[in-house]
């Protein structure tokens, strides 16, 4: 029989399509003996191991609740932010201030899921802030910090994203014909990733492309 660790995960963005299945994945894993989420409302499910925490992103308080490991999922699109500051808002200013909070507290780990194709010099708005935050996350000085840059994702969406279901439904079709760095990959293969890597005692910088992603 499976002992659990006595570690703590922390996770933003539990409602979402790769963070949904990681926050899964995390309670019934015997690596960590508590998964607590930030949200905003509570979730749909419950599990002994899970522990909601009611956070203001906008006001986030000078102290962040303690953990070992942080897994970063957050992310939404132009269209649904509505304008280049409420993404960057998301995308950009979250993640850091989560980040900054959680090491000030002990943090040692922290995973964030950005893009393929995140890049500071990007001429893409969307490539541009991916790549500012993980310029700005390095820049902190984590112990460990793990980034995962998956192609289009692939899977079972609560929202209903038409351009990228039409998108998903090409990639499918062609996979064949695309090379494997520009392939879309299943979100349970990034959880996946995060997760396992997560137990792996890295340290430094690490960035999983792609391509890499297919293998979890």
């Amino acid at each position: 029989m499976m002992t659990s660790s006595s570690k703590t995960a922390l996770l933003i963005g539990a409602t979402g399509l790769i963070g949904d299945l990681l926050t899964h994945q995390l309670v019934n894993s015997p690596d960590y003996s508590s998964v607590k989420v930030l949200i905003r409302k509570s979730l749909t499910w419950q599990h002994p191991r899970l522990q909601e925490v009611q956070f203001d992103f906008d006001h986030p308080n000078g102290l962040l609740t303690q953990a070992d490991d942080i897994f970063c999922c957050l992310g939404t699109t132009m269209k649904k932010a509505g304008s280049r500051d409420a993404f960057r808002k998301v995308d950009y200013q979250y993640p850091l201030d989560i980040a900054r909070l959680g090491l000030a507290n002990g943090a040692k780990q922290f995973s964030i899921v950005t893009a393929m194709g995140a890049d500071t010099n990007s001429s893409f708005f969307y490539n541009r802030v991916k790549g500012e935050v993980e310029r700005d996350l390095t820049a902190l000085g984590y112990p460990t910090l793990l980034i995962f840059r998956p192609s289009l994702l692939l899977g079972n969406r609560t929202e209903n994203r038409f351009g990228e279901r039409l998108a998903e439904g090409a990639m499918r079709l062609f996979a064949p014909l695309i090379p494997a760095r520009y392939r879309g990959v299943d979100a349970a293969k990034v959880a996946n990733a995060m997760r396992q890597t997560a137990q792996q005692g890295l340290t430094g910088k690490h960035i999983f492309e792609s391509d890499a992603l297919q293998g979890y």
